[in-house]
């Protein structure tokens, strides 16, 4: 039978890309859900192409356009952020792909795991703000979380197989960006225009910023504690500019398991969508000849301190991780704004760390209230108001 899917961030690059898989695979899947914030040109291009049973536009100021488009096509259509987190409970849905961007990908994701959807997870801040309650909820209602970034997706194919041994560690490689080797000097300096120059991926402005600034790995390197149950000091970066070792995994034996290819998206998606399945494509394929020389080195903490900001909100625990997120959330948009410098954003991320009260409590409510209060905080720093960026 084709397994059906709900995609949560359809226009996004990670949404856009899982249609190609899906167009490619025809006889494997069905598209049942589109969501979209706010781009309702490509959202109504995408149900006419893939007919689902329902949209969902955030922004409610796009339901009558979109409404208009589709009502004809028998495609149902809905509006508003609560409406997203109530598409996941249809019966008819058996996935759901969480492509939506930042904090935003909590809410929904609860509500499809209660709902018993398995998850193909591409919004890493879920995890990195609630990674317990995520993953309680999950064992408790026997769903599979199937990670889509490339490094994580990694990192889970090593595993399969190794259920009874032991990980003495996981390295996450990172390609350093755009300003690999910098100093504090010349990133000082940068405009956005040479932070979204990524080397080797091809993602949406949010988690090209993150990549240019580290803070994408550090996001990473909490994800991944929550995920393969891994304490602080088991998880490692490294940088890999190539980008062809997606990551790796040390056991207690030394042994160590690698998965390897060219940096396409499409591949980790295609795998969350299918799996335990591999499915045949046309992808560009590695060759070693092709590089002779696969190189790596030391991340650079001290010029770059988001990823030191980000294993410490890991070894603290709580909401600190939802602290840094938000903070963070706020600070790139505003980067992207041309509202602030780029070193300026880790000194927000600090200062709100610093400032906002410390909580232990696993509560989705108390993860709402933290990420309110840190937004309003990160855009005072900033002399900014939340609603302008």
């Amino acid at each position: 039978m084709k397994k059906r899917i709900a995609i949560l961030g359809s226009t996004g690059s990670i949404g856009t890309q899982a249609l190609e898989v899906i167009k490619n695979n025809p006889d494997k899947f069905d598209v049942e859900i589109l969501t979209a914030k706010e781009n309702a040109e490509l959202l109504i291009a995408q149900a006419m192409e893939f007919k689902p049973n329902a949209v969902v536009i955030s922004n409610e100021k796009y339901y009558q356009k979109i409404f208009d488009a589709l009502d004809k096509h028998n495609i149902k259509v809905f509006a508003g952020e609560e409406s997203v987190s109530q598409i996941v409970e249809m019966p008819s849905v058996d996935m759901v792909l969480v492509a939506l961007v930042g904090f935003a990908g909590l809410k929904p994701t609860i509500k499809a795991i209660e709902a018993k959807k398995q998850i193909a997870l591409a919004n890493k801040e879920t995890l990195v703000v609630a990674g317990e309650l995520i993953m309680k909820l999950a064992h408790q209602n026997n769903i599979n979380i199937i990670p889509v970034d490339s490094e994580h997706s990694a990192i889970f194919q090593c595993l399969t197989g190794e259920v009874f041994n032991a990980i003495e560690k996981i390295i996450l490689t990172a390609s350093g960006g755009p300003f690999r080797g910098k100093n504090k000097e010349f990133l000082a300096s940068i405009t956005k225009t040479d932070a979204l120059k990524h080397p080797n991926w091809k993602m949406g402005k949010k988690v090209t910023i993150d990549s240019a600034s580290l803070m994408n790995k550090g996001l990473e390197a909490i994800e991944a504690k929550w995920l393969f149950d891994l304490k602080p000091e088991k998880i490692e970066i490294i940088i890999h500019p190539q980008s062809i070792i997606h990551s790796l995994v040390q056991f207690e034996d030394g042994s160590m398991k690698a998965q390897l290819g060219m940096p396409d998206m499409k591949v980790p998606i295609q795998y969350a969508l299918s799996f335990p399945y591999r499915l045949k494509n046309n992808y560009s394929r590695f060759n070693f000849l092709d590089y002779p020389e696969l190189t790596f080195e030391s991340v650079d903490m001290k010029n770059f301190r988001n990823l030191a900001l980000a294993f410490e909100a890991m070894k603290i625990g709580g909401n600190m991780p939802c602290i840094l997120n938000a903070a963070n959330e706020i600070v790139v948009s505003a980067f992207l704004n041309d509202k602030i410098k780029f070193l300026e954003m880790t000194d927000v991320i600090e200062k709100c760390m610093k400032t906002i009260s410390f909580s232990n409590s696993l509560s989705y409510k108390e993860f709402f209230e933290t990420d309110k209060e840190t937004r309003k905080i990160a855009s005072e720093l900033m002399g900014l108001k939340v609603d302008l960026l």
